[in-house]
């Protein structure tokens, strides 16, 4: 029996979004309409400068948009105060980095561990969050481990544990593989997929890896701030 279309995790109607350079006015984004469904892994591909970065930032309340309308789990974000705003990123959303940005003097524990103590969740519920999730991605036994002692495929797995943790409806990972060798991204990209269908969490990726765009349910091209 096929199931009634759920709340989009995040939808944009009609979104624009330009930036000023000096005297210039540059378009990133030119009335883009997108909607993405719980568990659902889409790509965001495109040149430089087409507009996936300001898409991310916008999806993750980083940004906001000059005309158009935006909602998270079916909340209209655009009334919302600042404090709101980051209520919500800290509640909702995960990010993932290619970077990884892992704070380097925690171990690989507290690291996953930080989101939820800055959501003031309590000691207990923490340690079975945070043990659940290293357990989830293999790293267990690397619990106290510094992120300088692990490999960048274990720092990227780091890095998931901690944006998944706080049971996010939506997580926005940017060029999340460009430091991975295939071995490692490939492994990446499946522990993001299981993870993402087994919690219901949705990932928007900005990427110009074919490995990535390989394994989503779905990839979008951007040029001059629209969707093709």
């Amino acid at each position: 029996m096929k199931q009634a279309t759920s709340t989009p995790v995040v939808a944009l109607h009609g979104v624009f979004k330009t930036y000023r350079m000096g005297q210039h006015v540059i378009p990133a984004l030119q009335g883009v309409d997108l909607s993405v469904q719980p568990g659902e892994l889409l790509a965001l591909t495109g040149p430089s400068g087409s507009g996936k970065s300001t898409l991310l930032n916008l999806c993750g309340l980083i940004d906001t948009p000059d005309a158009g309308e935006i909602t998270l789990g079916g909340q209209n974000v655009q009334g919302l105060t600042e404090v709101q705003r980051t209520l919500l990123r800290r509640d909702a959303l995960g990010f993932v980095f290619q970077s990884f940005n892992l704070v380097p003097v925690m171990t690989v524990y507290d690291n996953v561990d930080y989101p939820l103590f800055l959501a003031g969740v309590p000691t207990s519920e923490r340690r079975l969050r945070v043990n659940a999730q290293l357990a989830a991605v293999g790293l267990q036994d690397h619990a106290r481990h510094r992120p300088d002692a692990l490999s960048g495929g274990q720092r990227q797995r780091v890095a998931i544990a901690r944006a998944l943790v706080k049971r996010p409806k939506l997580v926005i990972a940017d060029e999340p593989t460009a430091s991975l060798d295939s071995h490692t991204a490939d492994q990446v990209l499946a522990l993001m997929r299981e993870r993402g269908h087994a919690e219901g969490a949705a990932f928007v990726f900005a990427t110009h890896d074919s490995r990535l765009t390989s394994r989503c349910d779905r990839v979008l091209a951007l040029l001059d701030g629209k969707i093709l």
